[in-house]
């Protein structure tokens, strides 16, 4: 177990050690920031004076060396476009972000599990075939065109939901959120769907199939020959280990959830991280840009990593491979 682990860790260290070479070459070929910070009219002294005290005109490998330790600490200087600190910005905008897939993910595995149970069970019926095409619409309808007919529905036309903002928030020392007050359930209810509806159909079919699976393997048969209730056939047997692959599936989309929320928080104006690299990449806000690319890559390696782990625990013939090979 312990091998395991450091294996994964080591793994992991060299995924942040690419992603910060990547986060780094974007300072290099991606605008000067000396420009972005003086402006067009700056003298050649004022230019070589300011790149002196960045540390722009020492070697590259120093130069990276210095943004490596600087991202280990979190911190990536300051904001091109708002002069404010890039961690800053990030610490306000990423309760929202977080708030929001966090939601999107708990509405797409309370519906999506029961959904695609039943399509396996009843697979003949017809509420099993609606649920198989509501899920080829889910898959196919691109997030923003969902987000828009949303917002026609239930904002415009309907109007019981907000179609922008956040709503009113609370701050916990220093962390806000919208979900212990009534209005932020009533704003983060429309984008919450509209995310979570790939995910939820993902997640539906996900678990038919492998319900279906399981069902036709011997241990199943074996259950039912010992005289075993459906409901303990289906429930304990069934569906347990069917929850395995879907677990490792749902925990690497809410990595997907978190970095992909950008066109979700664009429609809805969700003041979060995915926002704030709009107009970065607008503005060509390069620290912004280069510090969302790292939390991302950070937060898909650490649920990576979880999943593993549970995946270890939860699966012994992993446990049984390892002991076997060494």
């Amino acid at each position: 177990m312990l091998a395991f682990i450091l294996r994964r860790l080591g793994q992991a260290v060299l995924v942040m050690v690419a992603v910060a070479f990547v986060s780094f070459m974007l300072f290099q070929y991606v605008g000067d920031p000396i420009v972005f910070l003086l402006g067009q009219d700056a003298t050649p002294a004022q230019v070589a004076e300011m790149r002196a005290a960045l540390g722009l005109d020492q070697p590259f490998v120093i130069q990276f060396w210095h943004f490596l330790s600087n991202a280990a600490q979190g911190q990536f200087g300051i904001s091109l476009r708002q002069g404010t600190p890039v961690s800053q910005l990030i610490a306000e905008r990423f309760p929202a972000t977080l708030e929001l897939a966090l939601v999107a993910a708990l509405m797409a595995l309370i519906v999506g599990i029961p959904m695609g149970v039943y399509a396996a069970l009843r697979r003949g019926s017809f509420l099993s075939q609606v649920f198989m095409t509501v899920s080829l619409l889910g898959v196919s309808l691109p997030t923003f065109l969902i987000g828009i007919l949303l917002i026609l529905v239930f904002a415009v036309q309907l109007g019981w939901f907000p179609s922008f903002g956040r709503g009113e928030v609370v701050n916990l020392g220093g962390w806000t959120t919208g979900l212990l007050t009534a209005k932020g359930w009533h704003h983060i209810t429309l984008p919450a769907v509209t995310l979570a509806i790939f995910q939820l159909t993902l997640i539906m079919r996900l678990v038919r199939a492998e319900m279906l699976e399981v069902l036709r393997t011997d241990y199943i048969k074996f259950a039912r020959a010992r005289g075993l209730s459906d409901r303990a056939v289906h429930f304990g047997h069934a569906l347990k280990n069917t929850l395995v692959p879907v677990m490792t599936i749902t925990g690497l989309q809410l990595g997907g959830l978190i970095a992909f929320a950008i066109i979700t928080e664009t429609v809805f104006q969700w003041p979060g991280m995915g926002l704030l690299f709009i107009q970065a990449v607008t503005f060509a806000d390069i620290p912004v840009m280069a510090a969302y690319l790292c939390l991302i890559a950070l937060i898909f390696v650490v649920i990576n990593l979880i999943v593993d782990l549970l995946y270890f625990a939860v699966d012994p013939r992993l446990r049984i491979d390892k002991s076997g090979g060494h």
